[in-house]
Parts: structure tokens; sequence; C-alpha cells
């Protein structure tokens, strides 16, 4: 299950959505995230997962890898509805037995919950599968240049952002291998209450960590070695430059999110 986590994984491709300028897609997924907060009805969130369908099509990316990439959070998307099921008053009561009780609310607010949720991992997902972590690190620091000129320091925040993001998948992997071999010495844990599974894992957490360390140390000598010193007097081998399709593409993606937000 760690490993079906899409977030940091990216696949290459040759489709109109790799293709595009890294600043724009990252412009277009935060309006995207920033509207999806915004929608309250059915026909919206209908239309917002066509739009992700049309779009997972186009970049000719497993929509199966994509949809196991939800298997994590399952836990939290349960929780999530029931939090809200039980918790949220208002409207026709739809179900009770003794002090538990749903409500019409409930059901409406644990619906579009959900569904922010879900699709906010699945459009995340999108970035990272069709945007190398080179690519993602040039948009970011891009993006936040103009920042630079109140002290922030843009291109050391843009590597550390992605370094992180790209290590998702590979502290994943290095989990589920670490898991493997001490299920394969005894290990048990699947069985047992919440506590005891917890409980666990805490032998996991020992290597892993250790693995981490290792590895960010490993990271920081093959930089300094590269004499790398974030964004001062720093050039690319590729500049990034806007197409006259990545300027389309934007207003496009403007377009349906105005009209999306209407429904």
């Amino acid at each position: 299950m760690l490993t079906d986590i899409t977030i940091g994984q990216h696949i290459p491709g040759s489709s109109i959505i790799h293709r595009m300028d890294p600043r724009i897609k990252i412009l277009v997924t935060l309006l995207m995230i920033t509207i999806l907060f915004f929608i309250d009805t059915f026909i919206g969130f209908l239309l917002f997962l066509l739009l992700v369908i049309i779009i997972l099509l186009t970049a000719r990316l497993p929509i199966k890898r994509v949809l196991r990439g939800l298997k994590p959070v399952f836990f939290l998307v349960i929780l999530t509805l029931f939090l809200h099921l039980f918790l949220t008053r208002g409207g026709e009561v739809i179900w009770q037995w003794r002090f538990l009780r749903i409500e019409e609310a409930g059901v409406f607010t644990g619906f579009f919950m959900v569904s922010r949720i879900l699709l906010l991992i699945m459009f995340t997902s999108i970035l990272t599968l069709t945007t190398s972590p080179l690519e993602l690190t040039d948009g970011i620091e891009y993006l936040l240049k103009p920042l630079a000129r109140f002290g922030l320091p843009a291109g050391e925040l843009a590597m550390m952002m992605t370094i992180a993001l790209r290590f998702i998948p590979t502290l994943l992997e290095e989990a589920e291998k670490i898991m493997k071999a001490q299920k394969a010495r005894g290990a048990d844990f699947e069985s047992g209450n919440i506590i005891q599974r917890a409980k666990a894992l805490v032998p996991l957490l020992v290597p892993l960590f250790i693995s981490a360390f290792r590895r960010a140390d490993e990271l920081a000598l093959a930089m300094e070695s590269r004499c790398y010193r974030g964004g001062t007097n720093r050039t690319r081998l590729h500049e990034l430059k806007l197409k006259s399709s990545d300027i389309y593409l934007f207003l496009l993606a403007v377009g349906l999110a105005v009209a999306i937000s209407f429904f």
C-alpha cells in the first residue's frame, strides 16, 4: 500500500500535458485546488471529475495507477465521512439508533468533503506524474523569484520543496522493503487493535529514519561536490520559455475553472 502513493512520482511522456511549461502547470494546479474548495454542488464535483479524467486521458496516464494512489488515504476518507455523518446537524433525520443520528446535512457535507479530498489528491498527482523534479524545481523557483526582493531565498526554498516531494516515493519504497524484511523475521503489522499496530510500527521507524538521514547526508555531499550554491549566479542548460500553446492552455484552464465554479 505504501508504494501506491503517486504524489512525488514521475512518468515520462510526450503528451501536450508533459510538454507544458512547469510554471503554467503549477499555477493551473493551484487555481483548480482553490476552485475545488468553492464547489458545493453535485454537478460541480461531477464536472471537476470529468475534467480530471480528460486530463488523464490526454496525458496518457494510467488511470488505475492514479486510483491506486487513493488507497493510502482510504482511512482518512472513511474517518472524515463518518465524522460528518454523525456530527453534522441539520435537515431531515435519515437514520437514528439511540444517541447516534444521521441527518441530511451530514450526508451532503460528508460527500462534499470526501469528494474534495479525493479530487485534490488526483489533481495534485497529475502535476508530479507529468513534471520531472528538475522542471518542478525550476518552475517553483521562477514563481518565487519576485519574493527574493524581500529576502526570501527562492532557489533554496524551491530546492527544499522539490527534494521533499521527490523523496516521498523513495522513503515509501524503503519503508516497504524494511517492512517485508521484518515480516520475514516474524514481525506482525496487521493483527491487533490500532494501538498495537502503532506499537508494531516503532521498529520500522528507527531503520527508516537512519536510512533517511544517510540519504540526506549523501545528497548534501553530492551537492557540495558539484559546488551547488542555491540560486546565486546559477545557470541552466534549458531555460524555461513560455509558448503560445502554454498561454492558450492557461486561458482554457481559467475559463473552465470559472465555468465549474458557477455550477
